[in-house]
């Protein structure tokens, strides 16, 4: 699979969170402020991962019926690395 520019970007967004949530730490930020800015970043990893999981999906799913393969194990795959991953 290739990682798109797209992909990538969204982790160094996510980067600049988290270091951004250390910053508030360091700087004795109140505990709510800092939870909520993981909140954020956990949502972000996870719509990522979704991002990745979908699009590795997509070219499972297309290589899978251009060999005349059953591709209900790919969709099965993607799921349980989406359900596993939470």
């Amino acid at each position: 699979m290739e990682y798109t520019d797209q992909m990538k970007n969204r982790l160094k967004r996510i980067e600049g969170q988290i270091r951004g949530v250390l910053k508030m730490m360091e700087e004795g930020e109140d505990c709510r402020d800092v939870v909520s800015q993981l909140s954020a970043s956990r949502t972000a990893i996870d719509r990522t991962m979704g991002v990745i999981v979908s699009e590795n999906l997509v070219e499972c799913v297309q290589k899978a019926i251009e060999d005349g393969e059953d591709t209900k194990e790919y969709v099965d795959q993607a799921v349980n690395l989406l359900v596993k991953s939470r």
